[in-house]
């Protein structure tokens, strides 16, 4: 069913555009139904916050996963618990022995210095594809713009493949204010100069989806992204929905 002009998407082993999905703890029988269906929407999937540690059949959820071409990965914070109890060789360990080859470092809980983030990027971009995030899950901790620029440029440079941008679960800190609304000006400012396909943005709710999808464009990348959203988020994309009915392939209004 091919008859409308809609913004052309992004396809395959995309490189942008991308749908990152956070599993919070779906049943291996109920996700193997989703995937069959959606698969071809999402391309990363973040086993959430630190459950993947306590995940029943974990190795069958990352091998079904991998089955269909998504990249599984575990959330940030399982990173910081290793990180905080001096555990991180056995860290990696784990993630090669599941056949993980996403890691994501973050100090959304934790208040790593840069530095020895840095440091740790650099020690495991040979065997892992690296993601960084910044900013804080802690809505009460603000960060001038220019150091979420500083920290992003400095990540990419130092190899990561992605930086992703604080927003929660819950959509309620980093980039967003307390009460959910998007950090706009920060937002606007974090692409002047930065290549925008290189961030994933946290957007939890099709509300904040969609204000990305109208500022940036129907190829941005978007993660936090609950499995029961993916066909809407879809949708968004490709303008068919109120919101985002007019979207048009050249309609982007921040640089791309």
């Amino acid at each position: 069913m091919e008859y409308l002009e809609i913004p052309k998407r992004t396809s395959g082993n995309r490189t942008y555009g991308l749908t990152s999905i956070i599993d919070l703890g779906t049943p291996i029988g109920d996700l193997k139904n989703i995937l069959t269906d959606y698969h071809h929407l999402i391309d990363i999937a973040k086993i959430g916050i630190g459950s993947a540690y306590v995940t029943p059949n974990l190795k069958k959820k990352v091998d079904l996963y991998k089955g269909f071409d998504i990249k599984p990965y575990c959330g940030g914070t399982l990173f910081e618990k290793c990180y905080y109890q001096n555990k991180i060789p056995e860290y990696l360990s784990s993630l090669c022995d599941l056949g993980i080859e996403w890691i994501e470092v973050s100090n959304g809980t934790l208040n790593i210095p840069l530095q020895e983030r840095l440091k740790i990027i650099s020690q495991i971009k040979k065997d892992f594809h690296v993601m960084a995030e910044v900013g804080s899950k802690d809505s009460n901790q603000e960060m001038p713009i220019s150091k979420w620029k500083g920290e992003i440029k400095l990540f990419l440079d130092a190899g990561c493949e992605y930086v992703i941008t604080e927003g929660r679960d819950s959509g309620t800190s980093g980039i967003y204010e307390k009460n959910g609304d998007v950090k706009c000006d920060l937002i606007s400012q974090l692409v002047e100069g930065i290549d925008s396909k290189k961030i994933i943005f946290e957007a939890p709710t099709p509300k904040h989806q969609m204000y990305f999808i109208k500022e940036i464009g129907a190829n941005v990348n978007l993660g936090n992204v609950k499995l029961t959203d993916v066909l809407i988020l879809e949708a968004q994309r490709c303008g068919l929905r109120s919101e985002t009915f007019y979207l048009e392939d050249h309609e982007c209004k921040l640089p791309l």
